[in-house]
């Protein structure tokens, strides 16, 4: 399995003490646990409803961590995810997407008829939406919120119009329930453009009859500005944040809220690789690469003795790094990394080994990808 040799005697056991092979990627309990206390306590202040976004992590341990802390349920983002989810034990799921796929509705339908308590909602952007999950809901209908995009974002109808046709052509389709309304705000890039696009979802949700609507809105960019701008909705505020979790050193650490209000998330992730090679002067090629580390929203950040160096590019099984001048970095060296956007991170390890300040092993997390 890649990174460890003897998963029986990881635990307990030094992260240098030869049950693991390298490159290897790391998760720090201490950073682990004071994201997740963080965020379900910031989610408390505003009265929001935490539904962590499990795309990040999907790992059943840090799941069960966000469900002891307070989330109410998780965020999918595929059919095939929500269906891992039910197999960690989770019996509220958020699926924020449109839904086409028949053998995923079919078996969430089969999920919801078979278990009474369990909860699912997923979003509606078009009548053609509607009508699909119309065709795949088994006794229970599906509870719909309809989305509400902007300009040049992802889903969502453009208009209010739009949406209103939709929320329309759910509230009478068989089979389907009409819930709420939802957005991503993420991808905007000021506080002035997302506080605008929630006064656009509140308006929307006003022109819905639904009793004890809901308000999905998700990212972890902007949560501090949905709490100030929502305080006072009437409406459930889910919160769908996930990156959180874990953090960064690179893309997160630049955004996230705690840069604008007090307090702070810490990066949870590192990945450790030896110096494979010295080639030239103030050059040095690393043996971890793009099977390894995220590099889609900035490059792996060095750390420790390399904390210096600049990632020039990385590779399919190599990092080539510019070294400082006068660095005493040779052959052999064992250094680390941290990374820049977690989202792409947990889908390249299937088990991870969570240590504590002294790098001694002290659980694995799994991913179900």
């Amino acid at each position: 399995m890649k990174g460890i040799v003897d998963p029986g005697g990881a635990v307990g056991s030094s992260l240098f003490g030869g049950a693991f092979t390298f490159p290897v990627m790391v998760a720090h309990r201490g950073a682990l646990e004071h994201n997740i206390a963080t965020l379900a306590a910031f989610a408390r202040e505003y009265g929001l409803i935490l539904v962590p976004h499990a795309k990040t992590t999907m790992s059943p341990e840090l799941v069960r961590a966000q469900l002891a802390a307070g989330a109410w349920g998780l965020t999918a983002a595929t059919p095939s995810q929500a269906l891992t989810l039910r197999e960690f034990g989770v019996s509220r799921i958020l699926l924020a997407n449109q839904v086409f796929d028949p053998a995923g509705l079919d078996a969430l339908a089969a999920w919801l008829d078979e278990e009474p308590s369990a909860e699912f909602l997923c979003f509606v952007d078009s009548v053609a939406g509607v009508e699909t999950l119309s065709a795949h809901a088994g006794r229970r209908p599906f509870r719909v919120l309809a989305e509400l995009g902007h300009e040049g974002g992802r889903g969502g109808s453009r208009t209010l119009d739009h949406l209103l046709g939709v929320a329309s052509a759910a509230q009478a389709a068989d089979g389907v329930e009409l819930a709420g309304v939802a957005g991503y705000e993420g991808s905007l890039g000021s506080a002035a453009e997302v506080r605008a696009y929630l006064h656009r979802l509140l308006e929307a949700l006003e022109h819905l009859r639904v009793r004890d609507p809901i308000l999905s809105v998700g990212g972890s960019q902007w949560f501090d500005v949905i709490g100030r701008e929502l305080a006072a909705c009437q409406a459930r505020i889910m919160l769908r944040s996930g990156a959180y979790v874990s953090h960064d050193d690179g893309y997160y650490r630049e955004r996230t809220p705690y840069t604008r209000i007090e307090g702070e998330l810490r990066p949870a992730l590192e990945i450790w690789a030896h110096v494979l090679s010295v080639p030239e002067p103030g050059l040095a090629v690393v043996g971890f690469g793009k099977r390894d580390a995220p590099f889609d929203e900035g490059l792996p950040v060095p750390r420790g003795a390399v904390a210096d160096a600049v990632v020039l590019k990385v590779q399919d099984q190599h990092a080539v790094l510019r070294l400082a001048p006068g660095s005493p970095v040779k052959p052999g060296d064992l250094v680390s990394f941290g990374i820049s956007h977690p989202c792409t991170a947990f889908d390249k390890w299937r088990v991870m080994p969570v240590v504590d300040d002294d790098y001694v092993v002290v659980d694995l997390i799994t991913t179900s990808f």
